[in-house]
């Protein structure tokens, strides 16, 4: 554990009860938060490259315009 983490942690202790349950879901709520981000981009990595794919075969066959032009 870092050095601020632990800090972090003594000073919460120190919190009323509810304000440190409080704190703990929002923790949690990060921590899932960022695994389910995590997970979707490890997934989609394929689907991205096939939509660039198709993207750059459109540019090529003179299928899309420049975003000036938009």
């Amino acid at each position: 554990m870092t050095e601020l983490l632990k800090k972090a942690f003594e000073r919460a202790s120190k919190l009323p009860e509810d304000q440190q349950d409080a704190l703990a879901a929002v923790v949690f709520d990060e921590l899932e938060s960022e695994q389910r981000w995590t997970e979707l981009l490890a997934n989609s990595q394929d689907k991205l490259a096939k939509l660039a794919d198709e993207a750059l075969e459109e540019a090529k066959q003179g299928k899309t315009r420049p975003f000036s032009e938009l």
